[in-house]
């Protein structure tokens, strides 16, 4: 049974903070915007098939990172030379997570919370199928989340999923303060980042940063 705090106040705490924050930030997404047209060819954002709540598809936002001819549809850390594909700036907005600043839209909109299971590619069939086992594809995916904070890129898929469905179990107004405070200790600290298949240590891996989706 759903508390209080899911039917209506964590939607309500979403729709506030992501409205300051655009506010906040605007002067940053300006910023950042001159410097990935300057740095590459390409758009500004780009926009890739995510599997959201009740496994219903929506298009996440993210800043590009990446260049143009990137693989579509393919997680970053499955590339054999990733490094090949990122952008100067896009190294940057990589450690630092400001290319995940765009997905504030789509916390306003509705398809993401600011707290919740990552987003799965579309074509991430294992990890949606483990996520099913705990109920996490039942929640609206999130900007970050309480795997995100425990390993995030160097998680096995099992365990990804098992993080997921703990956080379903105790999802409270406390467990988000705690995700979101955690995921800034995780940010400056650039913990748990995995790039390419020469990084993930023959680990099953599961990461979420970008792929271009032409």
């Amino acid at each position: 049974m759903k508390t209080l705090y899911q039917q209506f106040f964590k939607r309500f705490i979403d729709i506030v903070l992501s409205f300051l924050a655009l506010i906040l930030l605007s002067s940053l997404f300006v910023l950042i915007s001159l410097l990935i047209k300057v740095d590459s060819k390409g758009p500004i954002l780009f926009k890739q098939k995510r599997v959201g709540k009740y496994k219903k598809h929506f298009y996440i936002l993210k800043f590009r990172t990446m260049r143009t001819d990137t693989p579509t549809d393919m997680p970053t850390h499955m590339l054999d030379n990733p490094e090949s594909y990122i952008t100067r700036i896009g190294k940057v907005l990589r450690k630092t997570s400001l290319d995940e600043l765009p997905q504030i839209f789509n916390i306003l909109k509705g398809d993401m919370s600011i707290i919740g299971p990552r987003p799965a590619l579309w074509n991430q069939f294992d990890l949606i199928a483990e996520r099913d086992k705990y109920g996490a594809n039942d929640l609206l995916p999130g900007l970050t989340g309480w795997a995100q904070i425990n390993g995030r890129d160097e998680i096995p898929i099992e365990e990804k999923a098992k993080l997921d469905g703990y956080y379903v179990k105790k999802i409270s107004f406390t467990m988000d303060v705690r995700c979101l405070f955690g995921t800034i200790i995780s940010v400056i600290k650039s913990e748990g980042i995995v790039e390419g298949r020469n990084g993930i240590n023959n680990k099953r891996v599961v990461s979420d940063k970008e792929s271009i989706t032409k």
